[in-house]
């Protein structure tokens, strides 16, 4: 059966078609007051950006989801998980003065902002999935804690699994590092002849595995949790993976990861197809965007938002003056575009098989 996915564009000639107003729109038009109950709180899950980054969910946007949940009776506060890498936000008191650098102030959303997981990232709870890869996920204790949350993500492109959206938002957003290592799990390679020993890997590595040696970059296996930052601020693109047998692992603990953190929930989801960018809001820049903005989404269901908005993107033509240079026509894949190697898909093919949700949906214009 398919579930609705409620759209609004970008198209605006009066007040009550302001993207803000839309926001609101799209909550009612979607059920979200269901998932709110009196006097409870509710997590808002949103990614505030690392620092350099200006692609995240604008703050005037979560401030339209706060003050919904007020109206229908609930306490939200704003939240994210610490980050596996090292960076802006990989402890709670940094990641709180990121997102108030980023405009997440209490001025302007009317909310607290709380860390899930804790300092140090290990307020967490265990929840039994009984799943392929995993018995049990680690979910962060804050979000775990809550019968209520709404999840806002920016959609974009992502190094590894070829987009990123509500349902890569609940599974590394919503755990622990201890809990994002068990997702990635995977291991780099340096692909000889590339590298330049610029030394780049060595900055962000949070692990100290990254090293040079005859001023080659070597990495240390037995040391490397399996981030992936290496491979994403390499200039030569000379640190890999095992595509074949690495990558489809990762997407399906990935999905399993985002089941757990769904799991008893009463949830509702927002996609932004705006400054749609090849790579995570988790890096410290924004790229040019790959195709024109798109609009919102809102669903109750992960699986159907993230299949509408992958369908989306897809039929815009790609930018020209963007990372994308093949796949740009309408229709084509412009993830896989980006990183011909990628299957974004399979997050929505595996998510259908272990029940997290549909990838058919009916697309609703507001």
């Amino acid at each position: 059966m398919s579930r609705d996915v409620f759209f609004a564009g970008l198209k605006a000639r009066d007040p009550c078609q302001s993207s803000a107003a839309k926001v609101r729109a799209l909550f009612e038009a979607a059920g979200f007051g269901d998932c709110i109950d009196s006097d409870a709180a509710v997590a808002v899950k949103i990614h505030f950006g690392e620092r350099g980054n200006d692609s995240y969910v604008n703050p005037v946007f979560a401030r339209q989801v706060v003050d919904k949940i007020r109206e229908h009776g609930g306490k939200p506060f704003l939240t994210d998980s610490n980050t596996l890498y090292m960076g802006s936000r990989s402890n709670a008191v940094d990641h709180i003065v990121i997102a108030l650098e980023h405009g997440f102030s209490y001025a302007t959303i009317a909310a607290p902002i709380l860390i899930a997981d804790g300092i140090i990232g290990k307020n967490y709870r265990e929840v039994k999935i009984g799943k392929r890869h995993f018995d049990r996920v680690l979910i962060s204790g804050d979000i775990a804690d809550v019968k209520s949350v709404i999840v806002l993500s920016h959609f974009k492109g992502h190094e590894v699994a070829g987009f990123g959206g509500a349902i890569k938002n609940l599974a590394m957003g919503c755990a622990p590092p201890a809990g994002k290592q068990e997702q990635h799990s995977a291991r780099p390679l340096i692909i000889e002849g590339r590298c330049i020993g610029c030394g780049k890997c060595l900055g962000v590595c949070p692990c100290s595995a990254a090293g040079l040696v005859d001023g080659k970059s070597v990495i240390d296996l037995d040391l490397c949790n399996g981030c992936f930052e290496c491979m994403t601020i390499c200039p030569e693109h000379a640190i890999d993976v095992d595509w074949e047998t690495e990558i489809p692992l990762f997407t399906e603990r990935m999905v399993e990861y985002a089941f757990g953190a769904a799991l008893g929930k009463k949830a509702g989801y927002i996609n932004f197809l705006t400054h749609i960018t090849p790579d995570c809001d988790c890096v410290p820049w924004s790229d040019a965007p790959v195709v024109p903005d798109v609009g919102f989404l809102a669903s109750r269901d992960p699986v159907a938002i993230d299949a509408a908005s992958f369908d989306l993107v897809n039929r815009q033509p790609g930018l020209r003056e963007s990372a994308l240079t093949i796949n740009r026509g309408e229709g084509e894949d412009k993830f896989r575009g980006l990183r011909e190697r990628t299957d974004g898909y399979r997050q929505i093919r595996y998510a259908e098989e272990i029940g997290l949700g549909t990838g058919a949906y009916r697309l609703v214009e507001l």
